[in-house]
């Protein structure tokens, strides 16, 4: 992505959401550390989460300043819509935090009200300490999802992005049962799917694909190794593919000949487990009710200390490891569904002790009367 895949408008009506959030939480700055939260804010794709980045963005109208390793600097001023890059570091280790003390006093940050994201992977606790010891009593909040959750409602250009996504991960999923086979190894399964992705125009995905098989089946997040399928064997797949980093995931369950009886139940109890869900899911809904339908459904089987992974969650336009956002159909969940949202629906059932496992990843766009499913890619087991 760049600041070339939205209109200025955009950028600029994004900015002022988020200049408002500010106001209303009393802040005069906000340093930005998350690279969602950059890329939506600049459009910038750069890998520069690696090590210490930052946003300075000012409550009034004003330049946008970018912090960043030296890196970096080029793409920044390239492909993103920043007013000043900052370069820090490069052929020779260098203090990111004394570049950002000397910005942030040339722009007026200091002596002014600061509130920080702390986002996790994104911003080192060493870091984190002085920062805080830098910016003492200027530092008054750490809003960490306020950017997060201006950016859950999507505009028409995101969800065109997403159903794009969507169309791809459709093509990677077929390339998968076109090779599905006893014989082959988990390995050689995965690059298909990933020479029919990135073929079609995927970018890397935030987080690597997952592909279990046999008495793997039971790993809720297991990478392919070279296990090769046998006759006999259960499994499950899941994968994201993207377009301008926009995320779309889906994840289905396969079998090498005929599929045993208990893994039957365990695929057809996912799938009532998600149709529960998806049946919850509209504007106005609290998050948590599309998760107590599905949790009703695995707890009603017996197996409710199997669902070891959440029911669902917003996509984000990812960096690694995860393209999830703040929001969860989980336990807890303080969220309200609004028109605009996608989210994964997934309720799983993984039992160690039978070292099987099952769960169906699709996607929806949540509408106002209910919701859309993305995918195009029928559900059924895969069976070869």
């Amino acid at each position: 992505m760049s600041k070339h895949d939205f209109t200025a408008d955009e950028f600029a009506n994004r900015r002022r959401l988020t200049r408002v959030a500010m106001a209303e939480q009393g802040l005069d700055w906000l340093v930005v550390f998350h690279p969602v939260s950059i890329h939506w804010l600049t459009g910038s794709d750069a890998k520069s989460y690696q090590e210490f980045q930052c946003l300075f963005l000012s409550a009034k109208p004003g330049p946008l300043v970018v912090l960043t390793r030296n890196g970096e600097r080029d793409e920044f001023e390239s492909d993103a819509l920043v007013d000043e890059v900052v370069g820090w570091g490069g052929g020779e280790p260098d203090d990111p935090l004394e570049a950002f003390e000397q910005v942030g006093r040339r722009h007026g940050v200091f002596g002014s009200r600061v509130g920080i994201e702390v986002p996790a992977y994104y911003l080192h606790p060493h870091h984190y300490v002085q920062l805080r010891q830098l910016l003492e009593t200027s530092l008054v909040a750490e809003p960490t999802n306020l950017i997060a959750d201006l950016k859950l409602v999507k505009s028409p250009a995101e969800i065109a992005y997403i159903r794009k996504a969507a169309e791809i991960a459709d093509a990677g999923m077929v390339a998968f049962g076109a090779a599905l086979a006893g014989g082959r190894s988990e390995l050689e399964l995965a690059g298909a799917v990933y020479q029919a992705i990135l073929s079609a125009g995927s970018g890397l995905a935030a987080s690597p694909i997952n592909l279990v098989s046999g008495e793997r089946s039971c790993y809720s997040h297991g990478a392919p190794t070279r296990r090769v399928l046998g006759w006999g064997d259960f499994g499950s797949i899941e994968f994201g593919a993207t377009w301008n980093r926009y995320t779309s995931t889906i994840g289905r369950q396969f079998c090498v000949g005929e599929p045993k009886q208990r893994m039957r139940e365990l695929y057809e109890l996912v799938c009532r487990a998600s149709d529960a869900c998806m049946a919850e899911i509209r504007a106005g809904v609290p998050a948590i009710v599309p998760h107590e339908a599905a949790k009703r459904v695995i707890a009603d089987a017996g197996l409710d200390s199997s669902r070891v992974h959440t029911t669902g969650y917003g996509l984000a336009p990812g960096f690694p490891p995860t393209w999830g956002e703040p929001l969860h159909m989980f336990g807890g969940s303080t969220y309200t569904l609004r028109a605009g949202m996608v989210v994964s629906v997934e309720p799983p059932v993984f039992v160690g002790a039978e070292k099987l496992g099952a769960r169906i990843i699709d996607n929806v766009l949540v509408t106002e009367t209910g919701c859309e499913v993305l995918s195009r890619f029928g559900r059924d087991l895969l069976i070869v």
